[in-house]
């Protein structure tokens, strides 16, 4: 159930981008990190590079592009080793969509505590408890 925010500069200008980047991040929350993508949220929203700047200059100067993906998790969900796999193979998409990125680009995955993080007006913690419930109600039927 994350809720994903993408925000990218790139002097491409593709058709459909904004829906590909979409697609990208909610493929690699799925196969990446085990995540449904029937209930990932995206945001995507394009930066123009010339308000873009990374060590001082702008992506427009520079002829970079660069994003900031922000996704987040509920606490304990994922591995080390599943984030880092996961920031990288976003980076990598990333520039096979956006061209070629500048190193200051970023993915924040956020493990939200499961008590103050959740979707439909119910929290995870308030999922998880249910779920167990429910399982021990069924065994004991």
């Amino acid at each position: 159930m994350p809720i994903i925010t993408v925000k990218y500069a790139t002097g491409r200008s593709a058709t459909g981008l904004k829906s590909a980047i979409a697609q990208a991040a909610s493929e690699l929350a799925a196969n990446v990190l085990h995540k449904d993508p029937k209930i990932t949220a995206v945001v995507v929203e394009a930066v123009d590079p010339a308000d873009w700047f990374c060590g001082g200059h702008s992506l427009a100067e520079s002829g970079l592009a660069s994003f900031w993906l922000d996704i987040h998790i509920t606490d304990g969900s994922n591995t080390k080793d599943e984030k880092a796999a996961f920031i990288a193979a976003v980076f990598k998409r990333m520039g096979e969509l956006l061209g070629p990125l500048h190193v200051e680009s970023y993915v924040h995955a956020n493990d939200a505590r499961a008590d103050g993080y959740g979707f439909g007006g119910l929290t995870q913690e308030q999922r998880y408890v249910a779920g167990k419930l429910g399982a021990r109600l069924a065994v004991a039927a």
